[in-house]
């Protein structure tokens, strides 16, 4: 009478009593009992709270994330084209460079002691100890003479200087300050006319004079003069106290430029880059180094432990979501009621057998008990 039958039977239209059994008859009922019960009494909030945390063990966590971290090298490894992959990279790359270090910057740039220790660090060990070698202070003399100062620049800055004015101030100093046989000179003859046609030779005669002022740069050896002067030029032959000046006007510059044209640079530099060749050979180089290989077991073990901070801190709130989104008590309810009588019947013989069949035994036993007891009545009454 439990559980058979399965299904209502019916004399007409009148249904019979005691059909269907017991328990598929309130099957519904029966599955929103067991799915209180459950929710009430054994998969409580705490329950659920220890059962992560028994889940959630540190070591456990641990080895799902190395899993995790593993199995994504791996699948980088086999993945050749990597197309996913080099987009993601590229574009993190594209906008940390672009981006997010150049405000970065301007804000760093704005602090007094910003790459203080680096500038330092660069001008002591690199620009303090500088100095030219002979072929190279040979090649720069000759790129001074031939590119910077070749003979026609020195003449439009000999016609640039020699203006009306400038020979008028010359001449006059001349004048003034000469002695002796200068000052005849000076007063006789003076430098204004001078001046005046060299400038007008200059004007006129402008291949005589780029060849005049070459052979006069040979005559004089300017080449060898300037190697000398480069080879003899470094920043140890100065005071001390100019260095550490030059090395704190150094240390500013570089970082009032950073602050205002910082950020241009770099965002002008990514913009210049094929982030994604760079993502793809930044991501073959990761796949196949030992260095990543090796560190994914401690990144693993770190990454664990933040997991443990969090979870100490919000595992009841966590919880508490994920109660309703499990929806278990429905899930029991669903199941429960999904589940033909034949099956619960056997589900339920199958965890209570021997109760039922004591139950079974018992009634009998009681029956035949009281049988006996109103038999012997009956005897006795009569």
């Amino acid at each position: 009478m439990l559980f058979r039958p399965y299904r209502a039977l019916y004399i007409g239209r009148k249904r019979i009593p005691f059909t269907p059994g017991l328990i598929p008859r309130n099957q519904e009922r029966l599955a929103k009992n067991i799915s209180d019960t459950i929710m009430g009494s054994l998969l409580t909030p705490e329950e659920l709270q220890n059962l992560a945390r028994r889940l959630l063990q540190t070591e456990r966590v641990e080895g799902a994330i190395l899993w995790l971290l593993q199995t994504a090298l791996e699948q980088i490894k086999l993945d050749k084209d990597q197309k996913s992959t080099k987009i993601l990279v590229a574009s993190i790359l594209r906008d940390l460079l672009g981006e997010s270090l150049p405000r970065l910057l301007k804000t760093l740039a704005r602090r007094e002691d910003f790459l203080e220790t680096q500038i330092n660090q660069i001008f002591d060990q690199v620009l303090l100890e500088f100095q030219l070698n002979e072929e190279q202070a040979k090649r720069l003399a000759d790129w001074l003479l031939q590119v910077v100062l070749p003979p026609d620049t020195i003449r439009l800055a000999i016609v640039d200087f020699l203006t009306d004015r400038t020979i008028q101030t010359i001449d006059e100093s001349f004048r003034e300050k000469t002695s002796g046989t200068y000052w005849v000179v000076a007063n006789l003859f003076g430098l204004r006319n001078t001046l005046t046609r060299l400038r007008t030779f200059c004007l006129d005669e402008k291949d005589a004079t780029n060849i005049r002022l070459r052979e006069l740069t040979q005559d004089l050896n300017v080449n060898n003069r300037i190697k000398r002067f480069l080879l003899d030029l470094s920043l140890q032959n100065l005071p001390i106290a100019t260095v550490r000046q030059l090395r704190k006007t150094t240390r500013e510059s570089v970082r009032h430029y950073l602050e205002s044209s910082g950020g241009d640079l770099l965002q002008g530099l990514s913009e210049s880059m094929d982030w994604d060749n760079i993502a793809a050979v930044l991501i073959t180089r990761l796949g196949a180094s030992p260095v990543v290989s090796a560190s994914l077991e401690t990144v693993s073990k770190e990454l664990a432990l933040v997991l443990e901070r969090y979870l100490e801190r919000d595992l009841e709130k966590i919880v508490a979501q994920v109660i309703p989104i499990l929806s278990i008590d429905q899930v029991i309810i669903d199941r429960v009621k999904s589940t033909s009588p034949a099956d619960l019947e056997a589900a339920i013989e199958g965890i209570v057998k021997n109760e039922l069949q004591a139950i079974v035994s018992l009634g009998g036993i009681l029956g035949f008990i009281v049988g006996l007891f109103q038999t012997a009545l009956l005897l006795f009454t009569r």
